[in-house]
């Protein structure tokens, strides 16, 4: 009995989607922008208990070089603290 309290926790992490797991626990998650593409803005939505990440990207002006962006959030307490990496390919 005393090992059901880990076990449950254990379950719900494992069935969160990473973006989910970032939002709700802290932690990080990363993204790979396609190939070729910049990286502009994010916005974390969330609707009905559910989280979405949705992001902007366009193509690569000549000149331009890969870039690597984080986005931190910054908690009241400063627990459960996420992260997400979003990394351009040349």
């Amino acid at each position: 009995m005393k090992f059901l309290p880990v076990i449950i926790a254990s379950t719900l992490l494992v069935a969160c989607t990473p973006n989910q797991r970032a939002k709700a626990f802290g932690g990080s998650m990363n993204v790979d922008i396609p190939q070729g593409n910049k990286f502009v803005a994010a916005t974390l939505k969330t609707q009905g208990g559910s989280s979405s990440l949705w992001y902007t990207y366009r193509p690569m002006r000549a000149g331009e070089t890969a870039e690597t962006w984080t986005m931190q959030e910054q908690s009241n307490f400063g627990v459960w603290e996420g992260t997400v990496t979003f990394t351009e390919h040349q």
